[in-house]
């Protein structure tokens, strides 16, 4: 079984090296694909990230949409039963790659 706040499986997989032993608080916005949200009752809700931050421009709007997924979620967290958010895990390894070399040249 996964420690709380640890990646999934399928990510975890992706690059097992890193991404095991990496504990999840918060997820910036850039690296999340979309969300899958279950509620109580059965419904599912797929909200498409990628494409909204698409069509967002400034960064105070996409401050904007942090805050209205984030309230969101605190409304109706007495009826979510899971949300479950899909990782740009490519994204992701490439950036640490990045700044990990960046970090390495620096230090020489």
């Amino acid at each position: 079984m996964p420690k709380k706040n640890s990646l999934p499986p399928d990510v975890v997989s992706q690059w097992p090296e890193i991404f095991s032993d990496i504990e999840i608080k918060a997820v910036p916005l850039e690296y999340i694909d979309s969300m899958r949200v279950s509620f109580e009752d059965g419904k599912v809700w797929e909200i498409d990230i990628s494409k909204t931050r698409k069509s967002i421009t400034k960064e105070e709007q996409q401050k904007e949409l942090e805050e209205t997924l984030r309230n969101f979620i605190e409304e109706y967290s007495t009826v979510i039963k899971t949300v479950d958010f899909r990782l740009k895990t490519q994204k992701v390894i490439s950036d640490m790659k990045e700044r990990t070399n960046k970090f390495m040249k620096k230090r020489k």
